[in-house]
């Protein structure tokens, strides 16, 4: 099935996200006029994101080598291969109206959290209360290989006026691919970032491919490649942060993105256009590889699924762990906070060197 086209579907903690077929538009001109390499290298320094989870989660079984989470509302750190390897620090939308607004998810929305009864799947929702709209997500991961997946619903708020048609939506990713996040000599080397054109529509990759570190007893680092692909994208662009290649300054100043389709040793920012054509509906894919063609083939092969069974699949893997666990005694009320707190156990122990 090509990338463009899903059926999306999940009853999950509460919330219903319904689907139908979303057809991806042609890429734009202005993709297709994107510059080669971005100015501003090596960008801002970088950090690592907040320690203070709202949600956390992997998939049950052991062949699937992603953990993710979730601060502030949004998709933070992503370990991959190891429990211990992060590579994102914020993956977050942005929504412009494309002349007079520009509104990034931590910094201009409110949000809060709803899990599933296992606690594994969450769905954040983030209220623009100012510009009358918000954005449902929820946030799973491909039990069959390396992907972080975010099906997310764009809505109306009651009463407002705001005209969903009229509104674009961005995706942003600030990554530190292994561990590493350049923009500095302070920090422990650089990331690079390229426009993947191989497959069809533009999809941001950004890797790193240094295997060295000085932390005691941790050689096993390997080249580690991120792609960020999606049922509608439509222009991609890779640059530096705090920058004017990155995308959050080009859409905070003009409400537009200029694309840049190489970005090498600095702190890397990577934006898409993910607005939907119809259906008001998107699923974003976080793949991972060792090489640039593993992790969009990862990337697109998790899309070529229904969003539906993917999570159900997930689910399934989840619930069916919990019903080998010794129920509690006592109270049921218990039983949530129970479950919950095996499942964040058996959840943060690593799928490679287990103990």
């Amino acid at each position: 099935m090509a990338r463009g086209r899903r059926f999306i579907t999940l009853v999950a903690s509460g919330a219903v996200l319904a689907g139908l077929a979303v057809a991806a538009p042609a890429a734009t001109a202005t993709a297709a006029r994107a510059a080669a390499t971005a100015p501003g290298a090596p960008g801002t320094p970088s950090y690592f994101d907040l320690a203070r989870k709202d949600c956390v989660g992997t998939a049950a079984a052991q062949g699937s080598k992603v953990w993710y989470t979730v601060a502030g509302g949004v998709l933070s750190d992503v370990y991959e291969p190891t429990i211990d390897n992060t590579n994102v620090s914020t993956l977050q939308y942005v929504v412009t109206d494309g002349s007079t607004f520009s509104d990034l998810q931590t910094r201009d929305m409110t949000y809060t959290v709803t899990a599933d009864p296992t606690g594994m799947a969450c769905t954040v929702t983030s209220t623009d209360a100012k510009h009358g709209f918000k954005l449902i997500t929820t946030y799973i991961t491909d039990p069959a290989s390396d992907t972080v997946l975010m099906h997310t619903t764009l809505q109306d708020t009651p009463g407002s006026s705001t005209s969903l048609a009229g509104l674009h939506l961005y995706a942003r990713l600030d990554a530190h691919v292994n561990g590493n996040g350049g923009g500095g000599s302070e920090n422990a080397g650089a990331n690079s970032g390229v426009v993947d054109t191989s497959a069809g529509p533009p999809v941001a990759v950004i890797s790193s491919t240094n295997t060295v570190t000085s932390a005691v007893n941790r050689d096993y680092a390997v080249p580690t490649y991120m792609a960020l692909a999606g049922t509608s994208d439509q222009s991609a662009s890779v640059g530096y942060a705090g920058t004017a290649s990155d995308g959050l300054t080009q859409l905070d100043a003009a409400h537009t993105l200029t694309p840049y389709t190489s970005a090498p040793d600095g702190h890397i920012v990577a934006t898409e256009d993910v607005t939907p054509a119809h259906g008001h509906q998107v699923t974003l894919a976080l793949g991972f590889g060792r090489s640039q063609a593993q992790s969009v083939s990862v990337a697109d092969g998790s899309l070529s699924h229904p969003f539906v069974l993917t999570a159900a699949r997930y689910l399934l893997g989840w619930a069916g762990y919990d019903l080998r666990l010794r129920r509690p005694a006592g109270q049921a009320s218990l039983d949530r906070s129970y479950y919950l707190s095996a499942n964040v156990l058996k959840a943060s122990e690593d799928k490679t060197y287990p103990g």
